[in-house]
């Protein structure tokens, strides 16, 4: 485990980050050209080595608590470093350029039923008709869902 000092001088390496020292000797440091609200990349680093990293909804990293943050306690040099990189590449990046294409997708089932998958913002909705059938937090939530009902997009059998 890297030390409070050898956590420091890692983060420090990334000069636009803000350091900013909270309650019992903690540390945050601060991205200010954040695209958003949140500029916080180092959450309570503390003297005992434990802190977090904000990497928000990255889909790389599914360890992260609810709020988006991801502990860095046992995190290794190079570790740390690409979840710096990440989180700043995430607060500099519109939310647009985040998402894929948008995505519009016809499935059937075999009584010639048709759904449309739609991505709209961050979620994907099913839909039949002009009427929201369901709403999904992923494309592969979706996926299995149509697959389960009997579905197939259309042109594949």
């Amino acid at each position: 485990m890297l030390t409070f000092e050898e956590k420091e001088a890692i983060i420090q390496e990334f000069t636009q980050l803000t350091r900013k020292e909270v309650s019992m000797k903690r540390v945050n440091y601060h991205y200010e050209a954040s695209l958003y609200e949140k500029t916080t990349v180092i959450y309570h680093l503390h003297p005992n080595g434990n802190g977090f990293v904000y990497v928000g909804d990255l889909p790389q990293y599914e360890e992260a608590n609810d709020k988006g943050l991801l502990n860095i306690r046992d995190a290794s040099a190079d570790e740390l470093r690409k979840l710096i990189k990440d989180s700043i590449a995430y607060l500099s990046t519109e939310e647009e350029e985040l998402l894929d294409e948008e995505v519009e997708e016809e499935w059937k089932n075999k009584e010639d039923s048709k759904l449309t998958l739609l991505q709209e913002d961050t979620l994907w909705n099913i839909y039949h008709g002009y009427n929201l059938e369901e709403s999904f937090g992923s494309y592969e939530e979706a996926k299995s869902y149509l697959l389960e009902e009997g579905f197939r997009l259309a042109g594949k059998k």
